[in-house]
């Protein structure tokens, strides 16, 4: 499918898999299989009993996204098989993609089974780099076989590294190693492989990230089964890998909620803790054209010896300020620590009731299939009371935004307030942001930003953040003068949902620049690491006629990058224009195209 081959194949017995890009190697011959508890190897010595093809064509309209219409297209070979050893029968389903490859476990028999690890393999061509962060650690470009070591004593310890993974090989050619639809199974690693310098293998979690619970060394699931996708997202430019993100969520279990019309993205300020500073966010909001504000860690008291949520702190009068924010049309989230998760149904029905729109879950602890189980039993207890939900700290994605749209965000990265590099910024795209939404704390006007405010603007269009937190750090009374901040408008005026999507150029670590369109109008965001450079973008991509480009540029790089000012200027253009995208070390560029 649009060049990309996936293959399975049974060498000496043991299963085996590649995948080819264009007939280019992505992943060499690799393992296949699942170990059980019981020492069953499943994958080491076969029989197939049945060959299965089909192709599958559909669309559908996520009720956020990237793109209003989404293209599953793939063409798919199941295998059922027998252990030759214990009988036992299982299978293994590929699909071949135009955005990539995808594979995943069937477990035949009907009763139960005990998976005590996964033996997949990316066995990576020569030359290869990998992209390695755990936690939120900053990305480390590394050969597959030097992902260092991590961990503590009670945390998962060894040469690890958590998903997305995006791997860079030779002749351009890009990939990221996401997994989709994880239901009732621990996570995904990946860990460098002892005298394989090019491979890394399957780990499934067994401590969650922080190292609190129970160790779960192996998981118990009714069977049938069918394991989470892994999935490979190939381009053949990095510019495209970016557009191929989708794949994840084709692969994710379809919508469950029969409404999903109280679902609404947005752009969301943080208040400091106290009514009036609620009262002046719903302001603030109203006039920046945000739809939301949250209280944060704090608001019923200090959230790591306060287990009771139910409570704000004596200088919040919340039922006033929540009647305030939706007299205005403006939500309010509020902040849980983990900690006061005892009872979510009951805490959630509260919120319910005091007219909140969203929780932002914090220190959530994933990993685990206890937690993967819990995590997605937020999601749906939060549905059932339409909130919304933004889930903090290591958490990664699955493409359950399909299933429950009302999980709108997660953080799972090192996040921008704690001011990372430029390269860092540029990074994500191609890594961390494949997988799915990420809350990422636009941190516009920071004197401790290690880029330019252009840079920080153009978070807005270039990551995907359907809830997409703005002015971090702030409070209102700092725009009191718009003028000293000539970026604003822009703010004011960029979604965080799409009907049409478009990377026009990136390579990862070092720029990047995206266009996304809502109705008629485009939002282009461009993005380069410490080293300055001019883009030239062809806006082919533009309708007919002539549109208007409000350009928000670099101007003369400051003694720091957060000094160099935002010049705006003002052009007409059309889809035969070419645009010079000139930007400082650390800088960007932020660009509205909008018909005359």
């Amino acid at each position: 499918m649009g060049g990309n081959a996936i293959t399975m194949s049974v060498v000496d017995g043991a299963l085996r898999w590649s995948v080819h890009h264009h007939g280019r190697t992505v992943v060499d011959t690799s393992v296949l299989g699942l170990e059980l508890s019981d020492g069953t190897v499943l994958g080491s010595d076969v029989k197939v009993t049945r060959n299965q093809h089909g192709t599958a064509r559909t669309t559908w309209n996520p009720v956020y996204g990237r793109n209003a219409t989404v293209t599953d297209h793939y063409q798919e070979q199941r295998w059922n098989l027998r252990d030759t050893a214990s009988g036992a029968r299982f299978g293994v389903q590929i699909r071949a993609y135009r955005t990539g490859v995808a594979l995943r476990y069937l477990l035949l028999d009907e009763g139960t089974a005990t998976i005590a690890g996964e033996l997949t393999t990316f066995a990576f061509p020569d030359d290869t780099t990998v992209y390695s962060a755990r936690d939120e650690d900053a990305y480390l470009p590394v050969a597959p076989g030097s992902i260092p070591v991590t961990g503590t004593s009670t945390t998962d310890n060894g040469p690890l590294t958590d998903l997305p993974l995006t791997a860079t090989l030779t002749d351009g050619l890009i990939a990221c190693v996401c997994e989709s639809a994880r239901l009732g199974f621990p996570r995904l690693m990946l860990g460098s492989t002892d005298g394989q310098p090019g491979t890394l293998s399957a780990f499934l979690m067994e401590h969650t990230a922080r190292g609190t619970g129970p160790v779960e060394p192996a998981s118990t699931v009714t069977t049938p089964f069918a394991t989470p996708w892994r999935a490979v997202v190939i381009g053949s430019a990095h510019a495209e890998l970016v557009d191929n993100a989708e794949l994840i969520l084709n692969l994710a279990p379809p919508g469950a909620l029969a409404d999903t019309s109280w679902i609404k993205p947005g752009k969301v300020f943080r208040c400091e803790l106290s009514t009036a500073a609620g009262l002046a966010g719903v302001d603030f909001a109203v006039a920046r054209g945000l739809e939301y504000v949250e209280y944060d860690a704090g608001w019923y008291g200090p959230e790591f010896t306060t287990t009771d949520a139910t409570e704000p702190i004596a200088a919040i009068d919340l039922p006033s300020v929540i009647s305030y924010a939706t007299s205005k049309g403006i939500g309010v989230f509020l902040y849980v620590n983990r900690l006061a998760l005892t009872d979510a149904d009951s805490l959630f029905g509260l919120y319910k009731g005091w007219s909140v729109a969203g929780i932002k879950l914090g220190f959530i602890n994933d990993g685990t299939r206890t937690m993967t189980d819990q995590i997605t039993d937020w999601a749906k207890t939060a549905a059932k009371y339409q909130l919304l939900i933004d889930m903090h700290d290591d958490v990664r994605p699955f493409g359950y935004e399909r299933t429950y749209p009302n999980w709108i965000s997660l953080e799972g990265v090192r996040g921008n307030e704690q001011f990372p590099t430029a390269t860092h910024n540029v990074t994500l795209p191609f890594a961390r942001n494949i997988g799915g939404p990420m809350d990422y704390t636009i941190c516009y006007g920071q004197s401790r930003d290690k880029t330019t405010n252009t840079h920080q603007m153009a978070m807005a269009a270039v990551y995907y953040q359907p809830l997409n937190f703005l002015f971090w750090y702030d409070k209102p009374s700092k725009y009191a003068n718009p003028a000293n901040w000539p970026g604003l408008p822009w703010f004011n005026a960029v979604p965080t949902t799409w009907d049409e999507s478009r990377t026009l150029a990136g390579s990862i670590g070092e720029y990047v620049a995206v266009a996304r369109r809502s109705g008629d109008t485009w939002y282009l965001g461009a993005m380069t690491n410490e080293t300055s450079r001019v883009l030239a973008i062809p806006l082919s991509f533009l309708g007919g006629g002539t549109y208007t480009a409000t350009v928000y540029a670099d101007g003369t790089p400051g003694a720091a990058p957060y000094q160099t000012p935002v010049v705006v200027s003002t052009r007409s253009v059309t889809a035969d224009s070419t645009l010079s995208v000139a930007m400082a070390p650390a800088g960007g560029q932020a660009v509205v195209l909008k018909p005359s």
